[in-house]
């Protein structure tokens, strides 16, 4: 993550909002630094490697442990570091827009927390502004920071609610995830056409002619 693009402190009070509403991810308070976490997932993978019988002396294999490691900690688990929350400015509504915001189809890949595997879906996100409005491209990144970590579907989706209204301080949001699960695609029962649709409707999405019209223009092909 770029350091221009991240705000450490807005990470800590979204993290401590999270605690207080019970949908943060479970975590042990050790903090392991980032180049031992590194050579910890090196040494570890290589054992895996090792146990199912790879020889890692082939120049395709050998730097796998490595390349898993960056990839852990760089990439797809970059979520789990409240210091890559991305940097989330807000404006004033000054033009006292009352109307919905829409943004559709976020790209949303995250990794299932049961085995490790790929959920890739889209998220939609709605929110009504009170005194507050939010770049756009903040919400496809708060969606990708909380997508980067081990997830369930409904977790992912009560987090990327939570942290919107804490950082947009309204109710009136609503959240859609849907998500293709390659722990039911790629194993197990290996149902290859099936998607799990999960939702966080707040403040006034939760009932009535609002949510009837964010459900409509969300889920519109």
């Amino acid at each position: 993550m770029q350091k221009d693009k991240t705000n450490a402190d807005l990470g800590k009070q979204v993290h401590a909002h999270l605690v207080k509403k019970g949908v943060e991810i479970p975590m042990t308070d050790i903090v392991t630094p980032k180049t031992e976490q590194l050579d910890q997932i090196k040494a570890s993978f290589t054992d895996i490697m090792n146990t199912l019988g790879l020889d890692l002396k082939d120049d395709s294999l050998m730097d796998t442990p490595n390349r898993v490691a960056k990839m852990y900690v760089n990439e797809i688990f970059y979520g789990l570091d409240y210091a890559n929350f991305p940097k989330c400015t807000t404006v004033d509504n000054k033009m006292k827009y009352d109307e919905l915001v829409i943004e559709k189809n976020i790209t949303c890949i995250s990794n299932c927390e049961h085995h490790f595997v790929v959920i890739d879906g889209f998220c939609h996100i709605g929110y009504v502004p009170g005194n507050k409005v939010l770049g756009l491209s903040k919400l496809n990144r708060i969606v990708d920071f909380f997508a980067k970590r081990p997830q369930i579907q409904e977790r992912l989706t009560e987090q990327i609610y939570y942290a919107l209204q804490y950082i947009l301080e309204t109710d009136d949001i609503g959240v859609i995830v849907e998500g293709v699960h390659y722990c039911v695609k790629s194993r197990g029962i290996r149902d290859t056409t099936s998607s799990t649709i999960t939702s966080k409707m707040g403040g006034s999405f939760r009932v009535g002619g609002l949510r009837k019209e964010f459900l409509a223009l969300a889920t519109k092909k």
